[in-house]
């Protein structure tokens, strides 16, 4: 029997119309996540949040710094999974140098299911991370966004051959 976990990579304030780098599409997605977390509440499925904090020893970053209310987890992506793990990574890739493979063993999980911000960067390359080919992964594609609807398409597109692409709806059933 696969368990599946939810990965909630990077809903943070700042990519959110108040924030320093707000994407597009990012009042559909926030709802069609917090309906993903509700499914996967529903069905025991853990939700795991992974939030960006720039590496201050490579300077001031544009945005996700430590200690800001940017780099914060959205309130409403919180509120939806309160008792969510958090894990924090400096790099694009999930895995990288981060307590995500401890987090997700302790789970006992087989089978990701990957969402967040932003499409063609942390969401694809957590998603064909060299240390996510021992699961079973899927990117749940109406709930992803990036900086506009055309690069959203272009990275789905180009991860489509490695990793399904899924409705979230679909994810839970």
């Amino acid at each position: 029997m696969s368990q599946k976990a939810l990965l909630v990579i990077d809903l943070q304030n700042d990519y959110f119309p108040a924030g320093k780098f707000p994407l597009w599409n990012t009042e559909q997605t926030l709802a069609n996540i917090k309906t993903a977390i509700d499914n996967a509440n529903q069905h025991n499925i853990p939700v795991i949040h992974i939030q960006h904090i720039a590496d201050a020893a490579m300077g001031i970053a544009p945005f996700f710094n430590e200690g800001t209310t940017g780099a914060d987890i959205h309130p409403e992506i919180f509120a939806a999974a309160p008792n969510a793990e958090v894990v924090v990574k400096a790099f694009a890739d999930g895995f990288e140098k981060t307590e995500l493979e401890n987090v997700l063993q302790r789970h006992g999980v087989t089978e990701l299911l990957v969402c967040g911000m932003m499409t063609q960067n942390c969401v694809t390359h957590t998603a064909i991370s060299k240390a996510a080919e021992k699961y079973d992964v899927s990117i749940l594609m109406d709930c992803c966004t990036t900086v506009d609807e055309m690069i959203h398409n272009i990275a789905l597109h180009a991860v489509s051959t490695r990793v399904p692409l899924v409705n979230s709806e679909q994810a839970f059933v």
